[in-house]
Formats: structure tokens, C-alpha cells, sequence
């Protein structure tokens, strides 16, 4: 597989370029031929939320996504709304139940708003299906077709973490605005003059929290199972605090696309984020998507003043000499990254910049990250001491630490 081959269906709508995505997610090349189970990307993250209606005014709003497609009674579905929202290479899909039984209401009323199935974009489903249940996976629905006047998608499921799931999708054959029973549709918010064409362009990764104990088995699983790779481990000092400790694995596709760091809590003085997340969310869960951009300074001032609230960093993670001479010269000066919050890290590929929002729902749960990669592939190691203090402040005033 080709490089070129490995750009997705959204991808491709949104009229991205190779060369973008090689900065955006570290994209790398590999052959998929003795891939059991070849991904190519992402194809949606899908949402449970309680008012499905109002979160996708929220992504527009706040995170300039679009609106793109819809599935609700007016269309036949009965059961739930579902607006489809796009920014560059994601795919948002968000539901809310309408059906007073619709299991929508009830993993909402479990979990509160929280990311149910995060959909991939594969080349062969019934290949990927068959080496997941001879590696024992739960098949949740059986390779099948789904077709309107725009085409046929094939599309399965298998469990994974929690109640999440990973439904596989070959959308080669399809042109419609996302899946049969789905119509297109926009919106008429209208964005503000001079505001960007979109805020975020890719999905970096997507980080999954799961019990003491149960990490290295979800390692094996994405290994065993789909074939992903060991990327990196942190284990140790390096992810802990003088209070609260985690303890974090990331594996990734073959062509680092899809990239999943799993988290699971360690034993420390104080509850951990991990601790917290595991007890609002009631189990195991996506905790947080990394969202892609090429201009991060650009978009945490735009999502800023969309009401976007992030994690303070204190003045002291920039005045620190080791930092300084740690990360070099990056492309903008310290004191703009310092105004604003953005963490920076390097490592021997290169460096990256990120921050992290508070969590965007009434549960203290699921949160956004935003990363812009120069060279580096890696996730921030060094700033993991500030981050986690960052949260554990945040943690204390709600009165969960």
C-alpha cells in the first residue's frame, strides 16, 4: 500500500494533501500485505449525548465543525437524531435518543455524553472479521451490506474497551453524504467574518482509559487482534506526580494513522485522573481525542473566543532553563506559546506542540486535545508532569482529588 492509498474517503473529500497529513499525524509507510487486519484511517467518531440536537450546534459553534448529513424521524429513524459533522479528515457523528427505550437514552444515562464507536475505514471487512474471530473478539454485527441510490457500504462491528466498539466500514463503493439512511444536509449558522475554514484537520489519536490491571490485556488485543504495533510505553516517574500516577501504552496501525494510547490508573497517594474518569463514566472509555492542526496558536485563539476553556499552565513551565534549552527554537517565540497555555515538547524526530481543554461536558470525563506535530511522533512525554499537575488542580476544585 502506497501512501496516496492510505488517504481516506473523508480525507479525500476535504482536499487534504499527502504531505499535509505526513506533518499532521506522522504518517509512515508500510506494506499491508501480510497485514491481517490493514486499516486505512478513520472513518467517524460517533457520540452518545443527552440533547444531540444542542452538542451539534456546540461543534459548529464552538469548534467551526460542519454539518453535513442527518438521520432522524423525519427521515424514518425513529429511535434517535444523528447529525454528521465534519472538519478536514473528521468525522463526527452525534446521537441523541428520541425513543423514550432507545439504548441511546440508556448508555447516556451510564455514562453520561461520551464516544461510543470509533469507526475505521478499512480496505477488506470480511478479512479484518475473520482474523479478529479467530483471534476470539466479540463480533458484534456480522460483515454486511447497506445500499441506497448513492451505493453500497459494507460495513461489521467488534467489541472493544467498555461499551465501545469499533465498527469497520469500505465505503469504496459509496457516494453518499455518510451512510444509506442518511440525507444531506447543512446548516444555517453562518461563521464570522474572517474566521478559518476549519479550526482542526486530522485525527491524531484517540486515548482509552481502562481499569487497574487491564492495560497490557488491550495491548495485546489491538495486537493480537488487529495487528497494531507497540509505539510507545510510559511507565514510572514519567507519568506521575507527587500525588496521583498512570500508567500508559500506544499502539498504533501500520501506517500510524490510527494510533490509541491506553491508559489504566496506578496505585499513588490521591485518585488519579484515570481513578476519576473510571468512576463518572461508570467503567472504560474513550478519555480524549487528539485533534490535528497546522496552526495551533490560530485555533486555541479562535476556539477561546468560542467560549473554550483549557487547562492553565503556569508561568514557571516556561521559565524553566531546563525546558528552554531542552526544546531549542521552535517556529514561534516561547512568550506566544506562554500567552496562550500551549505546551511544547521535543524529542530526536522533532517537536510538537499541544494543549488540552477541560472536559466539554457536565461529567468530568471526556476532553480535547490540540497538537500541531513538527517532526515529532511522539505525545508530549516531557510536558506529562505539568499536564497531569494542570488536572490534578482542576480535580481539587471539583472536589475529586
Amino acid at each position: 500500500m502506497t501512501l496516496a492509498d492510505t488517504l481516506t474517503n473523508q480525507e479525500k473529500l476535504a482536499g487534504l494533501q499527502l504531505e499535509e497529513l505526513e506533518q499532521l499525524v506522522g504518517l509512515v509507510a508500510y506494506d499491508d500485505t501480510s497485514d491481517p487486519f490493514p486499516v486505512t484511517g478513520w472513518d467517524a467518531v460517533v457520540w452518545a449525548v443527552g440533547n444531540a440536537t444542542q452538542t451539534a450546534h456546540f461543534f459548529q459553534s464552538a469548534f467551526g465543525m460542519e454539518l453535513v448529513a442527518y438521520s432522524g424521524p423525519e427521515t424514518g429513524n425513529r429511535d434517535h437524531h444523528a447529525y454528521v459533522l465534519r472538519s478536514g479528515g473528521v468525522r463526527f457523528v452525534i446521537k441523541g435518543g428520541v425513543a423514550p427505550e432507545s439504548e441511546i437514552i440508556a448508555h447516556h444515562a451510564r455514562h453520561g455524553d461520551g464516544v461510543i464507536d470509533i469507526a475505521l475505514e478499512v480496505p477488506d471487512v470480511d478479512r479484518c472479521i475473520d482474523h479478529a474471530r479467530a483471534q476470539g473478539a466479540t463480533v458484534l454485527e456480522e460483515p454486511h451490506d447497506v445500499t441506497d441510490e448513492h451505493g453500497t457500504v459494507r460495513v461489521a462491528a467488534i467489541a472493544t474497551y467498555g461499551e465501545t466498539r469499533h465498527t469497520l466500514v469500505d465505503r469504496k463503493s459509496y457516494d453518499g453524504p455518510y451512510l444509506p439512511g442518511y440525507v444531506a444536509r447543512t446548516s444555517t449558522l453562518k461563521k464570522r467574518e474572517g474566521a478559518p475554514k476549519r479550526l482542526f484537520q486530522a485525527l491524531d489519536h484517540v486515548v482509552g482509559n481502562v481499569e487497574l490491571g487491564n492495560m497490557d490485556a488491550w495491548v495485546d488485543f489491538y495486537g493480537r487482534v488487529m495487528g497494531f504495533t507497540n509505539m510507545a510505553e510510559f511507565i514510572g516517574d514519567d507519568i506521575a506526580t507527587d500525588y496521583s500516577a498512570l500508567m500508559s501504552k500506544v499502539v498504533a496501525n501500520g501506517n500510524h494513522r490510527v494510533k490509541f494510547p491506553l491508559n489504566e490508573p496506578a496505585i499513588a497517594k490521591k485518585k488519579s485522573q484515570i481513578d476519576e474518569y473510571l468512576e463518572f463514566y461508570q467503567g472504560p472509555g474513550a478519555q480524549h481525542l487528539a485533534l490535528a492542526t497546522n496552526d495551533i496558536l490560530a485555533t486555541v485563539d479562535a476556539l477561546r473566543d468560542n467560549g473554550i476553556e483549557f487547562l492553565d499552565t503556569p508561568d514557571s513551565y516556561y521559565e524553566d532553563p531546563e525546558l528552554r534549552a531542552r526544546i531549542g527554537e521552535v517556529r514561534v517565540p516561547i512568550e506566544e506559546l506562554q500567552k496562550r497555555g500551549i505546551l511544547v515538547d521535543r524529542d530526536e524526530d522533532g517537536y510538537l506542540l499541544q494543549i488540552f481543554t477541560k472536559p466539554i461536558g457536565d461529567r468530568p470525563t471526556v476532553f480535547f486535545e490540540l497538537i500541531e506535530r513538527h517532526g515529532s511522533l511522539g505525545f508530549g512525554k516531557g510536558n506529562f508532569k505539568a499536564l497531569f499537575e494542570a488536572i490534578e488542580r482542576e480535580q481539587e476544585r471539583r472536589g475529586n482529588f
